[in-house]
């Protein structure tokens, strides 16, 4: 799954070299979930994760992912969201000073997969 190849103008799958991890559309990450076999970690904060998030994401906020990074998955690539990108970023680039290397960052975030009319679960 590491060599997404864009097939859309709306499809990112961007690997910059000085980044640990790829950025890939809603598009992309709902086809990869869809797949299967991934985990999908929600980067925001617990209250925001409850207000509504991609369904069976696990809620590890961007600070937290140190100290949880027993949480995450070795196996399997990880998907890192937000609500716009930018706090998953950072949890990604702490998840590869872990060693870990099959990450990707969901661009525009929870804002973006709401907007595209995928489903979204609530808890709490």
């Amino acid at each position: 799954m590491t060599d997404l190849i864009a097939r859309k103008d709306t499809d990112l799958a961007t690997k910059d070299p000085l980044e640990p991890f790829t950025r890939i559309s809603v598009d992309e990450a709902k086809e990869m979930i869809e797949s299967g076999d991934v985990q999908v970690i929600d980067s925001r904060e617990g209250w925001e994760h409850a207000d509504g998030h991609v369904p069976g994401s696990l809620n590890i906020p961007h600070m937290a992912t140190l100290p949880r990074h027993k949480d995450l998955a070795t196996d399997k690539p990880i998907l890192f969201i937000c609500k716009s990108g930018q706090r998953s970023a950072v949890a990604a680039e702490f998840a590869a000073t872990m060693g870990l290397t099959d990450l990707y960052n969901v661009e525009g975030g929870h804002l973006a997969w709401e907007a595209a009319g995928y489903e979204m679960e609530t808890s709490g």
